[in-house]
């Protein structure tokens, strides 16, 4: 169990178009490796254009899914995206470009502070968003996250839940 004492849903609702499932298998890597193969998507994901492959994600998808909860964000009917969901970190992606700044990663991220309080959490962490990221830094803090300690790349942000 990824966060102690939890059960993970097998889905969010987040809206009527706009669904959290549960990450369970590893098997459509079409859409996904498009995501991590992209350069813009892996410079704002790692700061840097290392593609992954197959092995590479399912290995970062073990390791978010051992350390949160691991969603994909399915947009009519359709996974856009990532997110895990931990006290400690919050890594969204949306790697289907063309609905990036659509209001789909707030929505997330507000249904994911709404779970951080049913779950007990009084705070909730982003361990680092790069200093180059400004839409990941304006769509956090849009979210409620204020800036918490500077890293080595960026700073890493912190939401007191009340």
């Amino acid at each position: 169990m990824p966060i102690n004492n939890v059960i993970q849903p097998d889905k969010i609702i987040v809206s009527d178009r706009l669904n959290l499932i549960k990450y369970d298998w590893k098997n459509d890597y079409n859409r996904i490796i498009k995501w991590y193969s992209d350069e813009e998507t892996l410079m704002l994901v790692n700061g840097n254009t290392n593609k992954y492959d197959c092995e590479q994600i399912d290995r970062m998808y073990d390791y978010q899914s051992e350390h949160g909860e691991l969603y994909f964000i399915e947009y009519d009917g359709e996974i856009i995206g990532d997110v895990t969901f931990s006290q400690q970190d919050m890594p969204i992606v949306i790697g289907e470009k063309s609905l990036r700044h659509s209001g789909i990663g707030l929505a997330v991220i507000k249904k994911l502070i709404e779970r951080a309080k049913s779950i007990g959490y009084d705070k909730i962490f982003v361990q680092e968003i790069y200093d180059y990221n400004v839409a990941s830094q304006k769509l956090f803090k849009k979210a409620g996250f204020t800036e918490y300690k500077k890293t080595e790349n960026g700073m890493s942000y912190v939401l007191n839940i009340k």
